[in-house]
């Protein structure tokens, strides 16, 4: 497995090993010793997935206690991570990435940032572990087209759900 740094600090992006032949792949998502041997000592408690349409776009959603490991087992989308921390020199940088079935990449999402995903093919799955059990009244939201992010979308017209489209920002 090959672990990379990124633009935004704390935030990796993480490569498994994938085995393929004739009869498809294999690949493993997870591995606890493996990814303390590579300096991630996180501690995942529960593990959610959502799966979605081409042009859905999920988030800016995040809270100040949950590390997230993120990956795509089905499809492709475009993931946004960005730097929710309000308090920070850094606050509003943000980095994409492509994650799809075929290039099997992660990317560890620290607490304090938020991330947002918008499908790019026909269908997908968001799969990710979490460090904190989801709390709602913990979640922060910002609109995926927040004038201080200035994030660039690959969608005019995105399918958005009435939390997305409001936003709300809860501190």
């Amino acid at each position: 497995m090959k672990v990379s740094k990124t633009i935004l600090e704390s935030v990796l992006l993480i490569e498994p090993e994938a085995f393929e032949d004739h009869r498809g792949h294999y690949i493993e998502t997870y591995n606890e010793k493996l990814y303390k041997e590579n300096g991630i000592s996180v501690s995942f408690v529960q593990d959610d997935f959502s799966a979605s349409t081409k042009n859905v776009l999920r988030g800016i959603h995040g809270d100040s206690e949950t590390w997230k490991l993120v990956f795509c087992p089905k499809g492709k989308f475009y993931l946004i991570v960005v730097n929710c921390d309000e308090s920070s020199p850094n606050f509003g940088k943000w980095e994409s990435f492509v994650l799809s079935e075929h290039n099997h990449m992660q990317v560890l999402i620290p607490p304090k940032y938020g991330n947002g995903h918008l499908v790019l093919s026909e269908e997908a799955i968001f799969q990710y572990k979490q460090s904190a059990y989801y709390n709602p009244s913990a979640q922060f939201s910002f609109r995926y087209d927040d004038p201080r992010f200035n994030i660039w979308w690959p969608v005019k017209n995105p399918i958005l759900s009435r939390r997305d489209e409001a936003g709300n920002y809860i501190s």
